[in-house]
């Protein structure tokens, strides 16, 4: 098969302009290289600014949720300490008037959870009456800060002071109270709700906001309340002189920012927010590296993609560069090798039709053959013949004597097919493994199996020695058939199954003979 290849000279002026084709590939490259990395990083940078305004929202959302708790949880305990009053400066402060207020302040105690204790106090800062059973401890609270500042105050507003360890269980509360006074205006004492500072931990402990995250309840004069995570020490502490407290929350109901924490050194992103009704605000702080932290990864693995691939690129685009300079020089070497490849091309086909191990024509030769003598004959009305030949117990042989020796009988056998070629339009070809055929234009039934006879006689003659064979010498079998085709009443493949049938029939009735389609089988 011959594959033309047609080269050009090429022209003088192409060394010319070879190196502005290079110039130019370069500079592409490079744009493209460039191109794609300020893309990723343009990219990142925008994802950078996404995730941080997302985060200041869902925060700045966070503090929204947690003030309206907080005044919630405080509005409760104040509603409390709104009726006990009422009641005192109705009632008085008598035997049977403390005894039903006792009961109330029990049911309250339980229907509110966050709740430590519910208590009034005359003017000398004595218990009158709490929420707890047994009997009433003689403690005098008038040292407590909220009753210092309701005994000078004379304002009925309610009044949220600074935490505190509860007297009767230990525990970090913060306080609620409200001033009651004699009927002629002068203090009579308050009544005072305690909350846990355990229930606002809990609270604030059921959001995700990472593990460098915080969350404070503050005064709004700076004192801490709460925080998460807690830390007795931070309890109380004065926050005044904290950026977030003296440049933000001390002058404004609610914001966010970005700044260091005073607490820890963390850089945090701070929503904050004032309550609506009680002087306290809430801060919500979120680590900026942990917010950061999945965009970093992402841009490590995106910049390392592109990296990757730019690279890919500069190595493509410096082959493709490399590949013009030499495009030139293999043009030269193509002309001189342009003899080589028609001789080459000859052998090609030569190998593409031979079979490499018997020397007939291979598979692929036989095929084509057989469509145009098919054709042929059909055209012509002569009859078209095939012999197909197999090697009779090869299995055995090669188990015997192994495959080198195999090969040598095939090699052996196929020399007396091809010697059965009478005419140059014969053709005899191995079919696939020991099995050959032989294509006999112009030839009726009785010629081609004379033909096949003829072969296994001489193959039989060439006393090759196969002790499994029951002749003991190496035999074949063959199958025959012919006919004239009819167009379109016949294919190629009718012959070839005709005559394997025939084979089949030879192999069946004891080997070592031939038969044709017109034996009864």
């Amino acid at each position: 098969m011959n594959i033309p290849i047609a080269i050009a000279h090429p022209p003088a002026h192409i060394k010319l302009k070879a190196l502005p084709i290079t110039f130019l590939a370069t500079i592409f490259v490079a744009l493209v290289c460039v191109s794609l990395m300020t893309v990723e990083v343009w990219r990142s940078w925008n994802a950078h600014d996404v995730e941080l305004h997302d985060t200041e929202i869902d925060t700045s959302n966070l503090a929204r949720a947690l003030s309206q708790h907080a005044d919630d949880t405080i509005k409760e305990a104040d509603t409390v300490l709104v009726g006990v009053i009422e009641r005192l400066e109705v009632e008085g402060t008598g035997g049977a008037s403390l005894e039903r207020l006792h009961k109330l302040l029990i049911q309250h105690i339980a229907e509110l959870p966050q709740l430590n204790d519910l208590s009034i106090y005359d003017e000398n800062g004595l218990w009158l009456v709490n929420a707890r059973s047994g009997p009433i401890p003689v403690v005098n609270n008038a040292d407590r800060q909220y009753f210092q500042y309701h005994r000078s105050h004379p304002e009925r507003g309610p009044y949220i002071g600074p935490p505190i360890r509860s007297r009767s269980t230990g525990k970090w509360i913060v306080t609620v109270s409200r001033r009651f006074n004699h009927p002629d205006g002068s203090f009579a004492g308050l009544a005072l709700g305690t909350i846990n500072i355990d229930y606002f931990k809990t609270y604030y402990e059921s959001f995700d906001i990472g593990r460098l995250g915080s969350i404070f309840l503050s005064l709004n004069d700076g004192t801490m309340l709460v925080r998460r995570p807690m830390m007795d020490d931070t309890i109380g502490k004065n926050l005044s002189s904290y950026p977030i407290y003296r440049d933000y929350a001390s002058r404004s109901t609610a914001g966010t920012a970005v700044m260091k924490s005073g607490q820890d050194g963390v850089d945090r992103l701070i929503a904050y927010r004032h309550l609506e009704r009680y002087p306290l605000f809430v801060t919500v702080a979120r680590s900026k590296d942990e917010v950061l932290a999945d965009w970093r990864a992402d841009t490590y693995l995106h910049l390392l993609g592109a990296m990757l691939l730019t690279l890919a690129l500069g190595l493509l685009g410096w082959r493709l560069i490399h590949q013009i300079k030499l495009r030139l020089l293999a043009e030269t070497d193509l002309l001189r090798v342009q003899e080589s490849l028609k001789t080459l091309n000859r052998h090609l086909e030569q190998l593409a039709l031979q079979d490499s191990l018997t020397g007939l024509a291979n598979r692929r030769q036989f095929d084509s053959a057989l469509r145009d003598e098919f054709s042929r004959a059909m055209r012509t009305g002569n009859s078209l013949a095939l012999v197909m030949i197999d090697v009779d117990y090869f299995k055995q042989y090669n188990d015997i004597y192994g495959h080198l020796a195999g090969d040598e009988c095939l090699r052996q056998i196929s020399e007396v097919v091809k010697a059965s070629k009478n005419r140059p339009g014969d053709l005899a070809t191995r079919y696939g493994g020991e099995e050959m055929a032989v294509l006999l234009p112009d030839t009726n039934l009785a010629g081609a199996i004379a033909v096949a006879e003829k072969i296994r006689l001489a193959i039989y003659n060439l006393h090759i020695k196969h002790p499994y064979d029951p002749t003991g010498v190496v035999t074949i079998s063959a199958g025959v058939d012919a006919f004239v085709p009819v167009r379109d009443g016949n294919i190629p493949f009718e012959l070839i199954q005709a005559a394997d049938k025939a084979l089949y029939a030879a192999k069946s009735a004891g080997r070592n003979r031939v038969c044709s389609s017109a034996d009864p089988h």
